[in-house]
């Protein structure tokens, strides 16, 4: 086994989520996030691309994805890219 990096868009609920507060939650609820960055969407709507590192084993992307449900806030979160680190 090793590690894969993975990139993932999360989308808050509404606009009216604070995007500072969210990423705050993130950083502490999700382990090995090593970068953050806002991506505007349209109508005041903002989502958020989040690096993260995990183990590559099996139901690792599965386990993320549900955690970024359980924080307040996020309506959905989805894998975008996903790499094998050398």
């Amino acid at each position: 086994m090793g590690a894969v990096a993975v990139i993932l868009r999360v989308m808050p609920e509404s606009t009216e989520v604070d995007i500072e507060t969210l990423k705050g939650a993130i950083r502490e609820k999700i382990p090995g996030v090593s970068d953050i960055v806002e991506e505007p969407i349209g109508f005041g709507l903002v989502a958020i691309k989040v690096a993260s590192v995990i183990q590559d084993e099996e139901g690792a992307t599965d386990e993320i994805e549900s955690k970024f449900l359980e924080i307040p806030g996020v309506e959905r979160a989805e894998i975008v890219d996903l790499s094998r680190m050398i």
